[in-house]
């Protein structure tokens, strides 16, 4: 059973790493309206849950400002991901097909926003501590947006 687990989540992590190219709303502070997760599968193995979702963030909106508590590894399936850090400044764009690497902890606060016309579609892999929420919420550096 064991083997048979590890097996599945090592499959997820090299799935989510290859591909270049549960529902709830994603958590951040605020995110914009419409902006939302679905589970695909999750495990724990060890004291770490593995946990891949789709999250869809419509044109024009943001997942607001948050960290994560592990890190985060992400494909962009569809749209422009634009990503900013705790400066205000841009630290990426990232158009389908991109891969997006997040490292955990407060001091990686950050923002993903959607400033194209149609929505953008994540497959994100979450690599957390068992039990840790999916983002810790952030207030607004100073930004003017979001």
């Amino acid at each position: 059973m064991r083997f048979a687990l590890r097996s599945a989540v090592t499959s997820a992590v090299a799935a989510a790493t290859l591909l270049v190219g549960g529902a709830g709303t994603a958590q951040a502070t605020p995110p914009g309206p419409g902006v939302t997760g679905r589970v695909i599968s999750q495990a724990t193995v060890g004291g770490t849950d593995y946990i891949l979702r789709e999250v869809t963030i419509p044109a024009g909106q943001a997942t607001g400002w948050h960290f994560h508590d592990g890190p985060l590894y992400a494909v962009v399936k569809k749209g422009t991901l634009s990503h900013f850090d705790s400066t205000c400044a841009s630290d990426g764009v990232y158009p389908k097909g991109s891969f997006i690497e997040e490292p955990a902890g407060p001091g990686n606060v950050h923002l993903g926003s959607n400033l194209g016309d149609t929505a953008v579609v994540l497959e994100v892999l979450y690599v957390l501590p068992h039990g840790a929420p999916f983002s810790q919420d952030a207030p607004n550096p100073g930004c003017d947006f979001q």
